[in-house]
């Protein structure tokens, strides 16, 4: 991918390039150090020299970087959505985003890089945002540095499925903040970062006498497990949710799902809207209501 600029004033190429385009000071480094920056064709410049009306500036993102640090596992990618700069993935419950300790080979970044390394797209890996292990649906990973730092999320909406009976809708305003003593659990604290979710009831519904409800939840900030907590504030924890309410015999892991999201494209600037199926084990909870 090459992006071009025709020089209309006078200007020097960093500054085209910070101020036309939006590229930080470290991916300017590397297109500096990788020869990826062109003057009317040439790439052999200096950031500081000063272009004129009519000269061509361009950037190509297409060189080779070293993503060795991840393991390549084959996987059965769900692929919602791909083109040069982007691939979003719908992930399946129980599987991390990032290797760790307990899941050095088996996350949705190992099966990326297999993919990567198929298509010999040598390019790190570069998830866009992020979602609980437990949790599934859209996961939108950047190709390159530039799209990472460029694309804009515009709507995030979720499907839970939530102990008793929720009425009508609603926007939980409450700030969110590490739970002392616990590098995971998060909780509701005034000194917490600002935390806004709004949800709207799809429907209520029973099982065996049990009260539940299947809300649509959209994201206005993106705190660590923000609707897990938010639901479970109002006394509403997601079922199957261990650790802000209780294990379900319904579901083996929290019923959330990251169903649709909208974004601007960083190159064609377009707004694109991509939706995940909802996953069998959530269907199946909705298949037992009456």
């Amino acid at each position: 991918m090459t992006l071009k600029y025709i020089v209309e004033k006078e200007f020097n190429i960093r500054q085209v390039l910070r101020e036309k385009f939006g590229v930080s000071a470290r991916l300017l480094t590397k297109l500096k150090k990788n020869k990826q920056i062109f003057l009317n064709g040439n790439n052999n410049i200096f950031l500081d020299k000063q272009v004129m009306s009519g000269d061509i500036i361009e950037f190509s993102l297409d060189f080779d970087e070293d993503n060795s640090n991840i393991f390549p596992s084959e996987m059965d990618l769900n692929i919602l959505y791909e083109d040069d700069c982007l691939i979003i993935v719908n992930k399946p419950a129980h599987m991390p985003v990032h290797p760790s300790l307990n899941h050095y080979t088996d996350s949705l970044s190992n099966g990326l890089k297999f993919y990567f390394d198929k298509i010999n797209l040598k390019r790190k890996i570069r998830p866009v945002n992020r979602l609980d292990k437990d949790t599934s649906g859209i996961v939108i990973f950047a190709k390159n540095e530039y799209v990472q730092d460029r694309i804009r999320i515009t709507s995030k909406i979720y499907l839970a499925i939530l102990t008793g009976h929720l009425e009508g809708s609603g926007i939980i305003n409450k700030p969110i903040a590490r739970k002392d003593m616990s590098i995971i659990e998060r909780c509701i604290d005034e000194n917490g970062e600002k935390a806004i979710t709004e949800y709207s009831v799809i429907k209520n519904f029973k099982i065996e006498n049990e009260e539940f409800s299947l809300v649509k939840c959209i994201l206005h900030t993106g705190r660590t497990h923000q609707i897990r907590v938010h639901m479970s504030s109002i006394n509403h924890p997601i079922i199957g949710d261990s650790l802000y309410g209780m294990e379900s015999k319904y579901i083996d892991r929290q019923a959330l799902h990251a169903y649709k999201i909208k974004f601007i494209h960083p190159i064609t600037k377009k707004e694109i809207e991509v939706t995940a199926p909802i996953p069998d084990d959530i269907k199946d909870v909705l298949d037992n209501t009456f």
